[in-house]
This record gives C-alpha cells, sequence and structure tokens, in this order.
C-alpha cells in the first residue's frame, strides 16, 4: 500500500531524530562546509547513478541559493557533469579512477569533496576520498547500509543504516537541504 512507503521513510526519518551520534555527523559536516567558505574554499561532490543527481542537485543550490537570500554563489563542482572528461578518461583508464583524476585536478588544500554512496562501496569514490586526503581536502560522505568500505575514510561520514535505496537517497537529499540551508545561515 502507497501509506506503507510513507511510514517506514518515517519511521527512519524518527530512528534518526533520535541518534545523537548521527545528528552529531551532520553537524561536523556542516561546520565544515561553513569553514571552507569562510575560508575561500570550493566543494567537489561526486555520486553514481542517482547519487550523481543528487550530487549535480547539491551543487546547483550551493552556486544559485538555497534559501532564496541575496548572497553570493558559492563555489562548488559535481565531478558527474564533465561527460568529456568522464568518458575520455573512463575509456581510456576506466571508470574507477575518473573521480579521483578530478580531484587531483581541481582540488586544492582546504577543499572539501562529497561523495554520495548508497552502498558505500562504490570504487570511485573510495579512491577519489583518499586522493582529497591526500591532497589535503576535507572529506565528507552520505551513505547507506552499514557505510561499507568508505565509512571509516573520510573526515565524517553521515551513515543512513538502511537496506533500502530509495529510503537512504531520501535521506541524503534531505540532508542536501539542511546543509544548503544551515550554511547559508552562518552567512547572514
Amino acid at each position: 500500500m502507497v501509506a506503507d512507503y510513507f511510514r517506514e521513510a518515517l519511521e527512519l526519518k524518527n530512528r534518526l531524530l533520535g541518534d545523537a551520534v548521527f545528528l552529531a555527523q551532520v553537524q561536523k559536516a556542516i561546520d565544515i562546509f561553513s569553514s571552507a567558505y569562510k575560508n575561500g574554499n570550493k566543494v567537489l561532490i561526486a555520486g553514481n547513478g542517482g547519487s550523481a543527481a543528487d550530487a549535480q542537485h547539491f551543487a546547483g543550490e550551493i552556486v544559485c541559493t538555497f534559501m532564496r537570500r541575496d548572497r553570493k554563489g558559492y563555489p562548488a563542482i559535481a565531478l558527474t557533469t564533465d561527460t568529456s572528461v568522464i568518458t575520455a578518461w573512463s575509456n581510456d583508464f576506466g571508470y574507477d579512477t575518473v573521480f579521483e583524476r578530478q580531484v587531483q585536478a581541481l582540488g586544492n588544500a582546504g577543499d572539501v569533496f562529497i561523495g554520495i554512496s548508497t552502498s558505500g562501496n562504490s570504487e570511485n569514490i573510495i579512491l577519489a576520498a583518499k586522493k582529497a586526503k591526500e591532497l589535503g581536502l576535507k572529506t565528507v560522505c552520505l551513505l547507506g547500509r552499514d557505510g561499507g568500505k568508505l565509512k571509516d575514510a573520510p573526515d565524517v561520514s553521515i551513515i543512513v543504516p538502511s537496506q533500502s535505496t530509495p529510503r537512504i537517497q531520501e535521506i541524503h537529499a534531505l540532508l542536501v537541504h539542511i546543509i544548503c540551508e544551515e550554511v547559508e545561515k552562518s552567512f547572514v
């Protein structure tokens, strides 16, 4: 029944609302973003499939304006949008390193890398997060299930403890909105 989907989503949100560790990780991510923007840095975001769309959504909200406040655009790049880079690199060198290569080319110390993976096991996100840390970027990952191989790699792991990809993606979208709103509020 349709109502069952709503119940499932509400149960997960209520569980996360009562999870102090989860909420603390979200606040750490907000602090990392705010600090980066206050210091003139940028954000690089990557994901696969639906998470690629989330990465693009995230970058769009940051560059434009989430709360329709009169503010300058903050620099954010969805690494999923440059089809020339993605297809050229993947064709010649493989898809596992496509985001790592872009982080190496575009990232600077003090920037932020965000990886989005519902499984936490996306090799291209794992390698990009490792490269980001190596270059001195702060790293945040939005993950699902048990966090997978990625859970211990970034500075901040926000893990949605669910086996349901749609519910994980819904929470990831909510997190994008929360982070954008809180970052904007920190500059008012």
